[in-house]
């Protein structure tokens, strides 16, 4: 059911929070794509490899977060916002249908489902906007409109071979990046004006920790699916088990008073709402390599361990918590220095580890989180609605 007037489509500050059905539904399938980027991750054997995996895992998240925005300044209970959620999943299914065969065949669908996600999603909220006479709301969409159609020429442009072109799809991902942290500054129209960002609601807090928490997930369902086509054995018992111990931990470290990270409001939520997108990658990261991680370490827990297997049992949940560092630092301009310390204490080991067993070098790893939770001293990051903490506070 749909309401009339100028600001039909747009959603209202004093609107429920609360995500819809349909969002959840949407955060669903995008996960489901991550656990296949997570799985691609294991079978590569080189680092070119994993920083193309890494680039694929840009694209797929940077869906999700502008169509997460779209909702949050626009009625997910309408139907043109519905319409796009929809178009976002068949668009997610269509990436993450070409993931494995990315670098031999479905360069097209890669990119028709990624650059046609979100130029459908402009072309809609520009047509549904005009129509509204909603102008400020209009301009906006066309900015978002005008730079994926810059960035859409070089990802066509890159699928026009046999084997993809990385060199201009690094380009036209950078260029998806930069524009939005630059607030899209348009021909004639200039930038999304920074007001645009201040009114923000409780509804995108609610959304990031909604998807991170379903990510989380991968951690332990890639485990578990390689447990259950191996020979049970106590150490891949132990590996399964770490592989949950680290998921709860990882919860703990991003659930710490996110919801005041992510739910401020006013002038202080400006910071939040155009920093989430970055540093949320960097979380997802973690998450996609520290699943990548236990599925290798359940299937191969004993014996000494590789080096890219290493960097992944010690990288994901470094990026993790990374992620979770630099989103204190850049918000509230005050440095967790207990997260840094436990964030360096892993790595020490570096230089001995690989002639270690992997699920050794997975349960030190672990107890280095467990140094976040354990230790006191975390209340110390922020302050509540994000202002900064005085030296005498």
């Amino acid at each position: 059911m749909t309401t009339r007037g100028n600001a039909a489509l747009v959603r209202r500050l004093e609107g429920s929070t609360r995500a819809t059905l349909l969002e959840l539904l949407f955060d669903v399938v995008f996960v489901a794509a991550l656990a296949l980027t997570s799985t691609l991750l294991t079978e590569e054997h080189s680092w070119s490899g994993n920083a193309k995996v890494l680039l694929m895992l840009t694209a797929i998240w940077w869906t999700w977060s502008l169509t997460a925005t779209t909702t949050e300044f626009y009625d997910p209970q309408q139907r043109p916002i519905q319409a796009i959620l929809m178009i976002a999943m068949v668009g997610s299914v269509g990436m993450a249908v070409a993931l494995p065969m990315i670098t031999t065949g479905h360069l097209l669908l890669f990119v028709v489902s990624y650059v046609g996600t979100h130029l459908i999603r402009c072309i809609i909220l520009v047509s549904a906007l005009h129509r509204q006479g909603h102008w400020t709301a209009r301009a906006r969409a066309t900015r978002f409109l005008f730079w994926f159609t810059v960035s859409g020429v070089f990802w066509i442009a890159g699928a026009l071979v046999y084997a993809p072109n990385w060199a201009l799809w690094t380009i036209a991902i950078t260029i998806d990046l930069v524009a939005s942290a630059a607030r899209y500054p348009t021909p004639r129209l200039g930038q999304v004006p920074i007001a645009q960002y201040k009114r923000i609601t409780g509804h995108l807090g609610e959304r990031y920790q909604q998807f991170v928490i379903l990510a989380l997930g991968d951690i332990i369902l890639l485990p578990t699916l390689q447990v259950s086509r191996s020979e049970l054995d106590p150490f891949r018992i132990a590996a399964l088990l770490g592989a949950f111990a680290t998921m709860l931990l990882l919860w703990q470290i991003y659930a710490f008073r996110a919801g005041e990270l992510l739910t401020a409001t006013g002038d202080n939520m400006c910071r939040p709402a155009r920093l989430a997108p970055y540093t949320h990658l960097l979380l997802l990261a973690g998450v996609v390599a520290t699943a990548a991680s236990f599925e290798m370490v359940v299937a191969h827990p004993t014996g000494t361990t590789p080096v890219r297997l290493l960097v992944l049992i010690i990288g994901g949940p470094a990026l993790f918590v990374l992620g979770r560092v630099v989103f204190t630092m850049l918000v509230s301009a005050l440095v967790p220095w207990r997260r840094v310390a436990w964030l360096i204490l892993p790595l020490l080991i570096l230089p001995w580890a690989g002639g270690w067993p992997p699920l050794l070098v997975s349960a030190i790893m672990l107890l280095g989180l467990a140094g976040h939770i354990v230790v006191p001293g975390g209340d110390r990051e922020t302050t509540r609605g994000l202002d900064m903490r005085r030296p005498d506070d």
